[in-house]
């Protein structure tokens, strides 16, 4: 009836859209209001490109959720491991079979999963596309717009040796703003792709990009607009830190 996986549906439920009522057996019972609900946040989603997050925070301000009864965020006070760990379990997927499908090993996943590795941007968007998630999803921010973020407040996430991405903005938005903190001779780690668009300034240092065929060398003050799908990796071809302003939009899956 919504046009949406069973897994949109769970997911959407963890993070308080809809409440179902349960029978004695575990089996869930759908409101027309739940039906309702469920359709406007597709067509959020499609639409106005809104992650979930923010699809539960703009439907609480206006009164279609109501705040009192939002339990709070899965990914509060969990590790990057266990969210992913949680993801691939919650679609009874074997570690194996998980790590064939993104194109990992399955020694690499699990260590992954039990914190004892980092995996690089390319892997994480590939992790976060596979398992229906969203990449800001990863960063645990909170479920409300803080507007104002300051330095010591940002989401950060560690992708991959030598490359941070601190999370600038969240909740009801339409763009995936980071700060990216690139070691030298670090990078995406591999190509990787997705829908939507990209704007990114570098603030200092240097970085090499791969658009396809097409190759850039970027400096201090450089600004680079691209079509998301587009194949890209990136690393920083200097001797020290590069820093760079990165938007996505819409926030990317």
């Amino acid at each position: 009836m919504v046009g949406i996986s069973a897994t949109v549906i769970r997911s959407w439920e963890t993070l308080g859209l809809i409440r179902p009522k349960r029978t004695d057996t575990k089996y869930r019972l759908y409101t027309a209001d739940d039906v309702r609900l469920l359709k406007q946040a597709r067509y959020m989603r499609k639409e106005r490109g809104l992650n979930a997050p923010a699809i539960v925070e703009l439907l609480v301000r206006n009164g279609a959720i109501p705040f009192e009864t939002r339990p709070p965020s899965p990914s509060n006070g969990m590790s990057l491991g266990t969210q992913l760990r949680r993801a691939r379990t919650g679609q009874d997927l074997s570690l194996n079979d998980a790590a064939s499908s993104i194109g990992i090993s399955p020694g690499f996943l699990s260590a992954l999963e039990r914190s004892q590795t980092s995996a690089s941007v390319g892997t994480l968007r590939k992790l976060a596309r596979f398992y229906n998630i969203n990449v800001l999803d990863l960063f645990q921010p909170s479920e409300t717009n803080p507007y104002l973020v300051r330095p010591k407040d940002r989401k950060k996430l560690t992708a991959g040796r030598g490359v941070r991405m601190e999370l600038l903005a969240w909740g009801n938005t339409m763009m995936e703003p980071h700060l990216f903190r690139i070691a030298p001779n670090r990078g995406s780690g591999e190509s990787y792709s997705h829908n939507g668009e990209e704007f990114l300034h570098v603030l200092k240092g240097q970085l090499q990009i791969s658009l396809g065929s097409q190759s850039y060398r970027l400096k201090t003050g450089d600004s680079l607009y691209f079509d998301s799908s587009t194949p890209h990796e990136w690393h920083n071809p200097g001797k020290r830190e590069t820093l760079v302003l990165w938007i996505n939009t819409p926030p990317t899956f």
